[in-house]
C-alpha cells in the first residue's frame, strides 16, 4: 500500500478488539465460515438436515474499511489520498480477479461504457413520473422514455396505452407489478409457483396479501394441474398471478397461454384476474427464441418487468417495469413539492441507469440481442453436453441458458466460481460474456476436483428428484 499506510480494521483475533493491519491487508477478504460435515448414508452423500446458517450482523465479515478523519497536514503531505488510492487499486484488482470466476449469477459483464464517463460528474435524478417533468432539471427523462418505448414495442403495447419507469432493480419491478394488481383487486389472492423469485413472496408480506403457493413440474415450470384446484377453491375472489419468464434456479418458463387458459376454464373472466410477468432475465431473451411462448400485452396481462443489469449488462442494478395506463391511476398522486405526479415505488431514481440502457439498446438493437441470445443458448447446450459426457448429472430447459447440475461437494470450489446453489443442485447461467474457453476451464477444474470427491464407496448424489430421471446419471439412473 502506498506510503506504508495503515488501515484500522476490526480483527477477530485480538480479544474482539480492532487492531492495525499492515501492508498486505486485502480489503475485500472475508472470513470463511466453517462448513457442516457431509452426511453419508451407504457411501452416498445425503443432504444435511441442518444447512449452514446464514448469520446476520457484524460478525459476517471479518474486515471493514474504517472511515478516519483527515490529519491536519494531510492536504500538504497527500498521505490520505495515497492511502485511499492504494485501497481502491487493490479493490479494482480484486474485482478483476473475481470477475474471471463468475458463472453462477445472471449478469452480463460484457460491456464498455467509457463514452458515458463524461456524464458521471452530474447528479442526475429522475424523481417522479417519467412522463411529467418536475422542477428538478438535471434529469434523463428523454432517455428513460426512449428506453420504455423500445420495451413497449418489444412487448407489443401502443405508446398511449402503457405506463412504466426504469426501476432500481428487478425486485422493484415485481414489487410494483404486484402492487398494481393489489390496487386493482384489493381483495385479490396472489398465486405464485414455489420456484418464483423470493421478491414475490416479499411483496405478499409487505402488502399483507393472501398468497397461495403453487407446485411446479420437475422442470421448475408452474404446474397448472395444481393451480386449477387452488383457483376453484377461491372463485369468489379475484386472482393476481405471478408468471415466471425464467425461474431463478432452473430458468424454467411458465407457459403464459396455459395459465390464461386455466384461469378462463376456472371461470375467471378477464376483468377478474391480473397477471404480472417476472421476466428478470429471460424477459429480454424470450422474444428472440423461436417457438417460445410470446409475452405480449395483446394477451390479458397487467404488467411485465425485466432487469437491466442482467442480459443487457449495466454497471449498476436497474430494471424496467411496464403496465397498462388504465391501471396506473389507482397508484398515481400529485406531488406539489416535485410539480409532478408519482406512481413509482421509490422517490428519487437513478438518472444514470437510463443512459446506460439507452446506449446499449442503440448499439445492439434487436438484431444484436438476437445474436447474443443465440450465442448463450448454443454455449449452454455445449456445457450441458460436456457435463453429461463427463458423467455429471445436468439439466437444461429448452428455452433457457441456465444449466443445472449436481452441487459440488467442495464449498471452496462453489465460492471460487460464485455458483448459486439450492439443496443438492447448483447452476451456471450462460451469459453473453461467458465463452467456450471459460466453460472449458470450469469443466476441466470441476472434473479434476470431482475425481477427488468421489472415491471408493463414495458416489455422486442422485438428483433425479430435482432434475428428472432422464437427466440424472447417478449409479441408479445411469
Amino acid at each position: 500500500m502506498a506510503g506504508g499506510a495503515e488501515i484500522k480494521a476490526p480483527s477477530p483475533n485480538v480479544n474482539g478488539k480492532a487492531e492495525f493491519l499492515k501492508g498486505n491487508f486485502e480489503p475485500t477478504a472475508i472470513e470463511v465460515e466453517p462448513l457442516p460435515p457431509v452426511v453419508l448414508e451407504n457411501g452416498v452423500e445425503k443432504p444435511s438436515q441442518k444447512r449452514r446458517n446464514i448469520v446476520l450482523g457484524r460478525n459476517v465479515h471479518s474486515t471493514c474499511l474504517t472511515i478516519t478523519e483527515p490529519e491536519v497536514n494531510d492536504e500538504v503531505t497527500g498521505d490520505k489520498e495515497a492511502q485511499m488510492a492504494g485501497v481502491l487499486a487493490r479493490y479494482r484488482k480484486n474485482l478483476m480477479e473475481r470477475t474471471k470466476y463468475h458463472l453462477g449469477y445472471p449478469y452480463n459483464l460484457d460491456f464498455d461504457y467509457g463514452a458515458l464517463a463524461q456524464l458521471q460528474h452530474f447528479s442526475i435524478n429522475n424523481l417522479g413520473d417519467p412522463f411529467i417533468e418536475s422542477n428538478y432539471g438535471v434529469h434523463s427523462r428523454q432517455f428513460e422514455v426512449g428506453v420504455l418505448d423500445w420495451f413497449a414495442r418489444l412487448w407489443e403495447i401502443e405508446k398511449d396505452e402503457y405506463w412504466g419507469y426504469i426501476t432500481n432493480c428487478g425486485t422493484e419491478g415485481n414489487l410494483h407489478g404486484i402492487l398494481v394488481g393489489r390496487e386493482v383487486f384489493p381483495d385479490g389472492i396472489l398465486y405464485a409457483s414455489r420456484e418464483s423469485h423470493y421478491s414475490v413472496f416479499k411483496a405478499a408480506r409487505m402488502y399483507r396479501m393472501e398468497c397461495v403457493k403453487v407446485d411446479t413440474l420437475v422442470s421448475g415450470e408452474i404446474d397448472c394441474s395444481d393451480l386449477r384446484p387452488k383457483l376453484l377453491a377461491n372463485k369468489d375472489k379475484p386472482a393476481i398471478l405471478n408468471v415466471n419468464i425464467g425461474t431463478t434456479v432452473k430458468g424454467a418458463v411458465d407457459d403464459l397461454d396455459v395459465v390464461i387458459q386455466t384461469l378462463e376454464e376456472c371461470g375467471f373472466s378477464h376483468d377478474r384476474f391480473y397477471i404480472h410477468c417476472d421476466g428478470a432475465l429471460f424477459g429480454l431473451m424470450m422474444p428472440f427464441v423461436k417457438r417460445a411462448p410470446k409475452v405480449s400485452f395483446k394477451k390479458p396481462i397487467g404488467s411485465v418487468s425485466v432487469s437491466g443489469h442482467k442480459f443487457v449488462g449495466c454497471p449498476m442494478p436497474c430494471g424496467v417495469q411496464i403496465t397498462r395506463m388504465e391501471h396506473i391511476n389507482v397508484l398515481s398522486s400529485n406531488v406539489e413539492y416535485l410539480a409532478s405526479r408519482d406512481a413509482t415505488i421509490m422517490g428519487s431514481r437513478n438518472g444514470h441507469a437510463p443512459l446506460f440502457l439507452w446506449y446499449t439498446l442503440n448499439r445492439k438493437g434487436y438484431k444484436g440481442f438476437q445474436k447474443d441470445v443465440q450465442k448463450c443458448l448454443r454455449n449452454a447446450h455445449y456445457l450441458k453436453d460436456r457435463l453429461h459426457e463427463a458423467g455429471i448429472s445436468a439439466m437444461l430447459n429448452e428455452l433457457s441458458s441456465t444449466v443445472v447440475f449436481e452441487r459440488p461437494r467442495d464449498e471452496e470450489f462453489v465460492r471460487r466460481w460464485q455458483l448459486a446453489c439450492e439443496g443438492n443442485i447448483a447452476h451456471v447461467v450462460v451469459m453473453p460474456n461467458v465463452t467456450i474457453e471459460k466453460l472449458d476451464f470450469f469443466l476441466n477444474e470441476l472434473v479434476e476436483k470431482r475425481s477427488t470427491w468421489y472415491q471408493g464407496n463414495v458416489q455422486p448424489p442422485c438428483i433425479a428428484a430435482e432434475i428428472g430421471k432422464a437427466n440424472c446419471v447417478c449409479a441408479l439412473h445411469k
